[in-house]
């Protein structure tokens, strides 16, 4: 019987550990192999899960935005009105409505309320 001058063990015994080493590292490596698979599955099936959804009032509000974004903000039908109103003179101007606009944008602007 040979035995190993390193360990003082028979070399059979020797090779029977590194065996059983060799198993067992390859053991963990496949149990490592399928935590990992395990929390990737896992993973995918807790994305699936998730979901949004919008109440009405939310998707109507959303809608709203899109169509403030897309316009220019001016009444071109107003605009063509009042331009003919006033090219035929027929435009009539509000004085005290203008007056207490005039007020109005003054206090809010020198900070007057």
């Amino acid at each position: 019987m040979a035995i190993n001058l390193t360990t003082g063990q028979p070399v059979t015994q020797q090779v029977k550990a590194d065996k059983a080493e060799q198993q067992n590292i390859q053991k963990q490596q496949v149990a490592q192999q399928q935590a990992v698979q395990q929390q990737s599955t896992t993973g995918t099936a807790a994305q699936k899960q998730d979901s949004v959804s919008l109440t009405s009032q939310a998707q109507q509000f959303s809608k709203a935005q899109e169509k403030a974004k897309a316009s220019s903000g001016i009444d071109q039908e107003k605009v063509d009105k009042i331009k003919q109103e006033i090219s035929e003179g027929k435009y009539k101007v509000n004085v005290e409505q203008l007056a207490r606009r005039i007020v109005q944008f003054e206090g809010e602007f020198f900070g007057k309320k």
